[in-house]
């Protein structure tokens, strides 16, 4: 028995929410994975704010109709697929998709959209390769901590400064 429309519609709209809130979607050929392996992509996944979603192409066709951000998914929409849709950290994400890929050798990324883009293999390759959201939130604190501790150095120097030159000079008026 198939799906009803009121199922469909519920689908294609919750495949819609699911992409307002996505920075990235990634295409995967799940052709040949098994169950067991879906759920693994999807715990790793889950780490890194992903979601894999197994849907129709037909239906993810009708939940990116007349989004300009996704519209150039629909080349993608042939044969099998699984789309991962990721929000916040896509570094993360994509690198749990290659992690996920060189274990099972079974599935292939047919393509990726980020900002209403079509990505190259080199540029999915890049992304995974950037440091994770922590990481870099770690340097930057790192550095605009090296700054304020320079800055409150500078400060408490001028004072100290001032006192060694009163020093001086009342010492010299003194001989």
């Amino acid at each position: 028995m198939g799906r009803t429309l009121e199922n469909k519609q519920q689908i294609v709209s919750e495949i819609k929410s699911l992409l307002d809130d996505s920075e990235m979607a990634v295409v995967l050929d799940y052709k040949g994975l098994t169950i067991k392996e879906m759920s693994d992509l999807r715990s790793r996944l889950q780490t890194n704010n992903g979601i894999c979603k197994v849907t129709k192409n037909s239906l993810m066709l009708k939940a990116i109709e007349g989004n300009s951000n996704w519209n150039d998914l629909e080349s993608l929409l042939k044969g099998t697929n699984a789309f991962v849709l990721i929000k916040d950290d896509v570094g993360g994400a994509v690198k749990a998709i290659q992690s996920f890929q060189k274990e099972t050798k079974k599935s292939e990324t047919k393509g990726a959209l980020f900002e209403g883009r079509l990505l190259s293999d080199s540029e999915i390759k890049e992304i995974a390769s950037l440091p994770s959201k922590e990481v870099l939130m770690a340097k930057i604190a790192s550095a605009l901590n090296g700054v304020a501790t320079k800055i409150a150095i500078s400060i408490n120097e001028v004072p100290s400064g001032l006192a060694r030159s009163l020093k001086q000079h009342s010492e010299k008026s003194e001989s």
